[in-house]
């Protein structure tokens, strides 16, 4: 067998455009990443608040809202498409846009160069869906359940092993409670007993009596991987990486705020064999830990799509949203594996805050904040061509971390 090709480094002018479905700053930096290759790119966000519209790489273009108006949003970027030479590549960055690209998969495929797993990529966007597919595929998870109404939360409780932790179907259900309310912007809800679940379930089924259940994966952050691939138009592996967390944001159950490469053959391997057997196509970011109560690595959750844990990638030598798009446009593609793993990547606005409450907790000594801080060290929210928002960034860890030094986060 010949030596594979390389892959292209740089697009050619008269290959496709892209556009980017999201402007947060996942968005941006996947933006970048193909701006930086030569690839003509545009972005949409219905917020405009967002990066995207204020970054060197933007500005994002606004969009109605899919939830609110997805005719309208459908129409949008019909439109869009239609202002770009070519068929552009369609690359969604939030599962805003995932469930909606998969809504109106139909229409948009006229018009644009999509994954061929795009309702795949709906159904793992919905936390019910995504657990019941992981179930069904021989996922390894820690107990999950339904709970529709008050009996079956005191159903689950009766056996469950506390702490355990209740969520929505979707986290943005949970933006539609009025300010002050205790779940606003909640992805999670951890409770220590049965009667403290029962109180959570309460407060949650005002917006959707429908919720999951968790026995929480116990055991430190540092058990924690995070799985990054991209998968070709026939289901083959073109890029992967693993990353092990070191810090996260809120501790113990949110996105890392500082994590590394590691090398976790049998994380990799579930990973892999996972979405191989649902037909996966197109980039996934997967979160796993290793359970301290079995020894077995288990799902948190599966993102598919371009991920702020994605952003760590590049770095290590798998620039997924390039493989994505040179796969969308039909060239072939040398899989690609990490070549680098000396270095950390810092989400430096969260970890402001991470680091004095992992501090104040007594889950990190000072050895292990200089570690994290050794260098090489690379940053998914600075980007010195990105002034505006870097500056923005060191204000907003600054600020957060005096806020949490002094009044524990709760000013």
């Amino acid at each position: 067998m010949g030596e594979l090709e390389p892959n292209p480094t740089k697009a050619e002018s008269d290959w496709p455009p892209a556009v980017i479905a999201g402007a947060f700053q996942t968005g941006v930096l996947g933006v970048r990443s193909l701006k930086r290759r030569g690839v003509r790119v545009a972005c949409f966000d219905s917020n405009t608040q967002n990066p995207g519209f204020r970054s060197v790489y933007g500005p994002a273009q606004p969009c109605p809202n899919p939830d609110t108006d997805p005719e309208g949003w459908a129409q949008f970027v019909v439109a869009l498409a239609k202002t770009m030479p070519g068929r552009p590549a369609l690359i969604a960055s939030s599962d805003q846009f995932v469930s909606a690209i998969a809504a109106h998969e139909g229409l948009l495929r006229e018009h644009y160069l999509l994954s061929p797993a795009c309702s795949l990529q709906g159904l793992l966007a919905d936390k019910q869906t995504q657990y019941d597919l992981a179930s069904k595929h021989g996922m390894p998870m820690p107990r999950t359940e339904y709970a529709r109404d008050e009996q079956e939360v005191v159903r689950f409780a009766r056996d469950a092993r506390f702490p355990c932790l209740l969520k929505p179907t979707h986290f943005r259900q949970w933006h539609r409670f009025p300010a002050g309310h205790p779940l606003l912007n909640k992805k999670v809800a951890i409770a220590a007993d049965a009667a403290q679940l029962i109180a959570h379930y309460r407060l949650a089924s005002a917006v959707n009596p429908l919720v999951i259940l968790q026995e929480i994966i116990e055991g430190p952050d540092t058990d924690k991987r995070v799985y990054l691939s991209c998968y070709d138009t026939s289901g083959e592996r073109i890029g992967r990486a693993m990353f092990r967390e070191l810090r996260c944001d809120p501790v113990g159950f949110g996105p890392a705020s500082i994590s590394e490469p590691v090398d976790d053959p049998e994380t990799d391997a579930v990973c892999d064999r996972f979405l191989r057997g649902i037909g996966y196509r197109g980039i996934c970011e997967i979160e796993m830990k290793w359970d301290k109560h079995d020894g077995r690595v288990k799902l948190i959750e599966a993102n598919p799509r371009l991920s702020g844990g994605g952003d760590a990638a590049p770095y290590a030598g798998v620039d997924l949203c390039w493989l994505h798009y040179l796969d969308l446009i039909g060239k072939r593609v040398t899989p690609v594996g990490p070549c680098n793993g000396n270095f950390r990547h810092i989400v430096l606005r969260s970890d402001g805050r991470t680091l004095p409450a992992y501090w104040r907790a007594g889950l990190i000594s000072w050895k292990d904040v200089r570690r994290s801080y050794q260098p090489p060290l690379k940053f998914y929210d600075l980007d010195a061509n990105d002034w505006r928002y870097s500056l923005e960034t060191l204000y907003i860890a600054g600020r957060s971390f005096v806020d949490e030094v002094f009044n524990g986060g709760g000013a």
